[in-house]
């Protein structure tokens, strides 16, 4: 019993093929591209007015929506729906858990998985969104159920525009798979 409930963790199939130069260039293109429109809107523009722009989660999102483009999880309802609704929940555990960050931080997280798993908009970086609101600090907290409009929503249609962009450019290329 033990050995097959260990034999699991071998694995079982081998690690997929490197990808090629002009995949991970298109990856590097759209990446910088679209974290870097964020970054700069946060720095030169938003930060000025006491406002957020930028996310941490949004890097792990740069990773599906630039270099995993055909994933499930970097799909449009994906990247917008997961984010959006684990903000929404991360703030709502911050509030009703807020004496208890620990508790806070993991009905969270938890909880936005399940969410985005019945509303089918899993996007792992989600996780780390509610995890932010929860953790976040007084910039974030202060910010209440507008942080999944505002920097959450915003950054991420950002994000999705300068995928849409640049992921169709190249012929071998083409993004998204499905939207809904």
């Amino acid at each position: 019993m033990l050995r097959e409930y260990f034999g699991k963790m071998r694995g079982t199939t081998k690690s997929p093929p490197r990808v090629s130069i002009s995949e991970i260039a298109w990856s590097w293109i759209g990446a910088f591209s679209g974290i870097g429109i964020i970054s700069f809107a946060n720095y030169n523009i938003f930060q000025k007015i006491d406002l957020l722009m930028i996310v941490g989660s949004f890097g792990a999102s740069a990773v599906l929506i630039y270099g995993a483009i055909k994933s499930p999880l970097a799909q449009p309802r994906n990247l917008v729906g997961g984010h959006v609704l684990s903000a929404l929940v991360g703030v709502a555990s911050q509030m009703i858990f807020h004496s208890h960050v620990w508790l806070a931080a993991a009905a969270g997280v938890a909880t936005a998985i399940a969410v985005m798993h019945v509303t089918k908009t899993l996007h792992p970086p989600g996780g780390a969104t509610a995890l932010i609101a929860v953790i976040g600090g007084e910039k974030i907290h202060s910010l209440g159920f507008m942080y999944a409009l505002f920097p959450v929503g915003g950054g991420v249609i950002i994000m999705l525009v300068i995928a849409l962009l640049v992921n169709n450019i190249p012929k071998n290329r083409r993004y998204p798979e499905f939207w809904v």
